[in-house]
């Protein structure tokens, strides 16, 4: 993985101040386990507060440490995908100002990824046509390899929904699917095809660039097919992605991810 990442988490005072929590972490897939209530989840929570309240330059002493490759980076670029699909408190209000009318948190999240697959394809027809009048003796093969990116994506996503008969269409800007000779829109698609969506979506437009990407229990809405295949694909669409994760399935590490498990019990110091 090129570019920034974290390399440690430390949080002090985890749980009414009897445990701390040290996490060395890898530059490319890491996962936490443990047993329900054990706090894999708050352990993220904590992180991303952290990482908000320093975009927001709201630092406070919250009691979390993250140290950065390279050693003088003071922060990281991040996302996050939740996994459940509640309903929008405010879905009226935010109708109002769509125009789509979404219902769920996934729908609005499917929704502002729309806004930035749009500005993928802008600045990948850019890229395309800088190197067609750059005069490189290599420019076509590049041109190629970029455009493979976007096919790569379609293609994913295309068999992933190939048993529910949906496929991408092709010519239309914003992402649609033609099921069974019908045009529906993404906000149609069950819960685990829209969660399946947004993670893949969240990684591709990120054009390769260096990120860090959080996860708290994605497999919730997903079979296990998709779950077996979830790191592999993720890892295609952007090899320079650090991802940190929790999870309870076996099936999310079988292939070959059991070395990128840490559990909780292992990362715990008493105090």
């Amino acid at each position: 993985m090129n570019g920034q990442y974290i390399t440690c988490i430390e949080i002090e005072a985890l749980w009414n101040g009897h445990k701390h929590i040290r996490w060395e972490l890898q530059p490319g897939v890491n996962i936490l386990s443990g047993v329900n209530g054990v706090g894999k989840s708050t352990i993220l929570n904590r992180v991303i507060m952290h990482l908000l309240d320093i975009n927001r330059d709201t630092r406070k002493n919250d009691g979390v440490h993250l140290t950065y490759f390279p050693k003088e980076a003071k922060s990281v670029d991040f996302d996050v995908i939740r996994s459940f699909d509640r309903p929008i408190l405010s879905s009226e209000l935010m109708n109002k100002v769509t125009d789509v009318q979404l219902q769920t948190e996934l729908d609005l999240h499917i929704y502002q990824l729309q806004r930035k697959w749009l500005d993928y394809q802008v600045n990948l027809s850019k890229k395309m046509v800088e190197l067609f009048t750059s005069g490189a003796a290599d420019a076509q093969t590049k041109v190629q390899e970029l455009a493979s990116e976007k096919t790569h994506f379609q293609d994913i996503v295309d068999d992933l929904f190939l048993e529910t008969g949906k496929t991408i269409k092709r010519d239309q800007n914003e992402i649609y699917f033609d099921s069974y000779g019908e045009t529906i829109p993404p906000y149609k698609l069950s819960s685990g095809e829209k969660q399946m969506l947004i993670i893949l979506l969240t990684v591709l437009v990120q054009d390769r660039r260096p990120f860090v990407l959080f996860m708290d229990e994605p497999e919730v809405s997903l079979h296990v097919e998709w779950q077996q295949r979830l790191l592999e694909l993720l890892v295609g669409l952007n090899p320079n992605a650090q991802i940190i994760l929790t999870t309870h399935s076996p099936a999310v590490i079988m292939n070959g991810w059991s070395d990128r498990v840490t559990d909780v019990e292992d990362i715990e110091i008493n105090s």
